[in-house]
C-alpha cells in the first residue's frame, strides 16, 4: 500500500502551496468519480492553515464534489450497462483499477436503491463509503436527477460544513478527533437516520 501512502502524501502537500484551494475543488470533483483519495484531508489541512477561511475551504469542497457527482451520475447512467443489463466494458474497467469500487459493493449500494431511493443519497455523502459508488449507481438505476442533486448538495455540504466548523471552533486540537472518529460518528448518524426512514416506512 506504498502507492496509497504516497498519493495521500501527495494529496495533502498541496495544502502548502498557492493552489491548495483550487486543488481542492479538483481533488473533491474527482473523488465522486473515480479518485481514491477523500477531499477531507486536504479540507482539514487547509482549514487548519487558515481557519478563519475553514467555511470557504467547505464550500468549495462541496461544489467540487457535487459537481463531479454529476459526471458520476452520467457515467452511470450512459455508460454503465449493456443493453442487455449487463456490466459493460467500462464498467468492468473501474471495478478491476479503482480502489473501493466493487461488484459486491455496487450490488450493496443498489439494493439500497430498490429500497429507498433518492433517500440513499442524503445519508450517502455522509458515509466513509466512497461516495463514487452511489454517485454511478444512483445514475445506472436512473434516480430522479432533481432530487439527486438536492441530496447530494445536502448531504455533502453538511459532512465538509461540519469539518470546518470544528476546526473553526475548536483549531488544531480537534485534528486528532476528526481523523480517528469523525468517519465512525457520520456511520453513526447514518445508522440512526436509515434508522428513521424505516420508521416511517413501517411504522407510523
Amino acid at each position: 500500500m506504498n502507492w496509497f501512502r504516497n498519493l495521500y502524501d501527495w494529496v495533502l502537500s498541496w495544502a502548502q502551496t498557492k493552489y491548495g484551494a483550487s486543488f481542492l475543488f479538483i481533488l473533491a470533483f474527482t473523488e465522486s468519480v473515480f479518485f481514491p483519495i477523500p477531499p477531507d484531508i486536504l479540507l482539514i489541512a487547509l482549514a487548519l492553515g487558515a481557519s478563519s477561511k475553514a467555511f470557504k475551504y467547505a464550500f468549495i469542497c462541496t461544489i467540487g464534489s457535487v459537481s463531479g457527482a454529476f459526471v458520476g451520475y452520467a457515467i452511470g447512467n450512459y455508460a454503465w450497462l449493456t443493453a442487455s443489463g449487463e456490466f459493460s466494458a467500462f464498467a468492468n474497467f473501474f471495478f478491476d483499477t479503482i480502489p473501493g469500487f466493487s461488484v459486491g459493493l455496487y450490488e450493496s449500494i443498489r439494493s439500497l436503491f430498490i429500497e429507498w431511493d433518492f433517500w440513499v443519497i442524503f445519508t450517502a455523502g455522509f458515509t466513509p463509503i466512497p461516495y463514487k459508488v452511489f454517485t454511478v449507481t444512483a445514475g445506472a438505476f436512473d434516480i430522479n436527477l432533481a432530487m439527486f442533486a438536492i441530496a447530494s448538495l445536502v448531504s455533502r455540504g453538511a459532512r465538509f460544513f461540519l469539518i470546518a466548523w470544528l476546526i473553526w471552533k475548536y483549531g488544531s486540537s480537534i485534528k486528532i478527533f476528526i481523523e480517528k472518529y469523525f468517519n465512525l460518528l457520520a456511520l453513526s448518524a447514518t445508522v440512526i437516520l436509515i434508522g428513521g426512514f424505516v420508521l416511517i416506512k413501517y411504522i407510523i
